[in-house]
């Protein structure tokens, strides 16, 4: 845990409570309806098979599949064909970063195929042990921004507010695992006092990103304290939430957090999409009753080796978020943690994927490609090279197709010379009437 960081216990959920073990056959049929079967048929929730024992109001429980949470290798073992490389990797998760993943979130993973998108983001494999010599213990270098505990404040008028450390789902990529998944609690009544105070007298601070950990995993009341205390003050004017959850845990999107939720309008939400698979049912459920609350989403993609780093990924992920109401706003070069050198691309490989969605697709389905510069630098966008050269009077550019258009800039000193003229003649005129 970082230092001088104190965390309480997130809600009183008891999160040790053992899983529920069913036996079950290892004829598994964890993935949805293919949509080609599905015709004009109601999509309905079920209970995947493993869990046929549990109540379709205990799955679609947001508290029960927390507490449910699968943590150890013999659950695993159960449930999903694992490799040698990925036992080696659960094996010593431990001390590195915690594994755990909801139920729901595990039912998406194809049981026997390892190379699943899903299953790769969640269980750790052997190759989380190797530490690269580009690895950093703090790839953003948010330490060193902290001005007070919980509090990274690098922007001139923007802050970030970690106040949890636990994730309904530990993502084996994760920048800041360093911190998550160390004690699963929130930042303390104490810690919180200290941001304030540091808030009240920091008047250029005017948007606060609350972030952890995931800060839906708070109860209704405790996030609703802070941000009820945020709003508060009279200079902060956005409030902004970083989650996942609406993916890893879609039941947590309940009546009762929307309607809290509206009344600290206005409230934006980024949400971690890697994807398309996870869009499901629930989740479109979940970020349509978002939307209907007048809360703005966005998505934040992290571009990762082997899962999403195709260009018609990408554009197929992108096009499933406009449809449930999430504007594409990033996506992430991933950041230099300690063992994620194996879901690392080049950056070119972003490049490349923004140059086939740029004037392929609609503009509202292009985010920014960003490097968040390693050691502290901040977020620097990275865009394919549509300026060919830049010469007296014009600018040469290309479009997306590659064909070369000239654009004549302004002639500002032609025109300033005009400008002078005229006001001396006017001048001259005033004089001899």
């Amino acid at each position: 845990m970082q230092e001088g960081v104190k965390m309480e216990t997130a809600s009183d959920i008891n999160l040790s409570m053992p899983q529920r073990v069913i036996e079950r056959p290892l004829q598994l049929y964890l993935f949805p309806v293919p949509e080609e079967r599905k015709g004009t048929e109601e999509v309905k929730e079920t209970v995947p098979s493993y869990w046929k024992g549990v109540s379709e109001k205990d799955w679609n429980d947001w508290r029960w599949q927390l507490r449910h949470r699968v943590t150890r290798l013999d659950q695993l073992k159960e449930i999903l064909e694992l490799t040698p490389d990925e036992i080696e990797g659960i094996r010593h998760s431990k001390g590195r970063l915690a594994l755990a993943v909801t139920p729901y979130f595990l039912s998406l993973m194809d049981p026997v195929n390892p190379n699943c998108p899903i299953r790769r983001q969640a269980i750790p494999t052997k190759e989380e042990l190797h530490l690269s010599k580009n690895d950093m213990f703090d790839p953003c270098g948010e330490d060193k921004d902290s001005p007070v505990p919980g509090l990274v404040h690098r922007y001139p008028d923007r802050v970030l507010l970690l106040v949890t450390d636990q994730c309904a789902v530990y993502c084996r990529y994760c920048t800041r695992r360093r911190l998550v998944g160390t004690s699963e609690r929130s930042i303390t009544q104490g810690n919180f006092e200290e941001v304030l105070k540091y808030l009240k007298t920091h008047k250029k601070v005017r948007d606060v990103l609350l972030s952890g950990g995931d800060p839906l995993l708070l109860e209704n009341e405790r996030l609703e304290e802070i941000l009820s205390r945020l709003r508060a003050i009279p200079h902060i004017e956005i409030l902004r939430i970083g989650t996942r959850v609406p993916v890893t845990l879609p039941q947590r999107i309940t009546a009762g957090l929307l309607r809290m939720l509206k009344k600290y309008h206005p409230l934006m939400m980024s949400i971690h999409f890697s994807h398309p698979r996870e869009i499901t049912e629930a989740v479109r459920r979940a970020c349509n009753d978002l939307a209907d609350s007048g809360i703005p989403l966005g998505s934040q993609t992290v571009l990762l080796k082997g899962i999403n780093d195709k260009p018609q990924i990408m554009k197929k992920l992108m096009h499933e978020l406009l449809k449930i109401r999430v504007r594409p706003y990033y996506i992430y070069q991933c950041d230099l943690a300690m063992g994620t050198e194996h879901f690392r691309t080049s950056i070119a490989t972003g490049v490349q994927i923004i140059e086939k969605l740029r004037g392929h697709t609609t503009g509202y389905a292009v985010p920014t490609f960003v490097v968040d510069a390693p050691g502290g630098g901040g977020k620097i966008p990275v865009e394919p090279n549509y300026v060919i050269s830049r010469e007296k009077g014009k600018m040469v550019l290309r479009n997306y197709e590659g064909k070369v258009y000239e654009y004549p800039e302004p002639n500002v000193i032609e025109f300033k010379k005009t400008r002078l003229m005229g006001e001396r003649r006017a001048a001259t005129r005033k004089l001899i009437g």
